[in-house]
């Protein structure tokens, strides 16, 4: 007999998750925000970000509770399902963000003169308009994968009306997106 050893351990493990900064099992953890740049070690959505060291960013967190309460994380006890959730809607929120900051927020960052505020992003500056548009591109790749898990789970997305409305408003101000036409 052949036994499926991945197969076996995810079954066992399924609803275990492991401290990162530890490596404690449980099957619940912590989950709470910070703007120290060590939560990024931490943070699930900080993975491939290249800017840790001095990120003042407000980050989620996931620890299990003794380390929580030793970094000085105000956090709540989460199962799998609430971390997910708040993931996803921790992502929602960056890409209303980023959607608002290429609709027209970037005019004040960038300081643009009043006779160039009727330029597009695109045309005012083409390679900041393809470094904030990329971003926002990963952020849909990632809300994607937070969505196919609850898909994968056969547990309904939270608020799924939300997807919709956000690719209308990424549409009507002409943009492609990722999550729906």
């Amino acid at each position: 007999m052949q036994i499926d050893w991945n197969k076996t351990i995810d079954e066992i493990l399924g609803d275990k998750m492991t401290c990162p900064r530890c490596s404690a099992f449980t099957t619940t953890v912590s989950a709470g925000y910070t703007r120290q740049p060590w939560g990024s070690d931490y943070a699930p959505r900080c993975q491939f970000c290249v800017r840790t060291d001095a990120c003042d960013s407000r980050k989620l967190v996931v620890l299990c509770q003794t380390c929580a309460e030793e970094l000085g994380v105000r956090s709540k006890v989460v199962d799998q399902t609430t971390l997910m959730t708040m993931l996803i809607n921790d992502c929602r929120k960056d890409l209303e963000e980023a959607l608002d900051y290429v609709a027209g927020y970037w005019q004040e960052d960038l300081e643009v003169p009043l006779a160039d505020a009727d330029k597009s992003f695109e045309e005012y500056d083409s390679d900041a308009f393809a470094e904030e548009n990329d971003a926002r591109k990963r952020l849909e790749d990632e809300y994607l994968t937070y969505h196919r898990w609850f898909r994968e789970h056969t547990m309904r997305v939270p608020d799924p009306g939300w997807r919709a409305e956000y690719a209308e408003e990424a549409i009507a101000l002409g943009y492609t997106t990722a999550l729906g036409d």
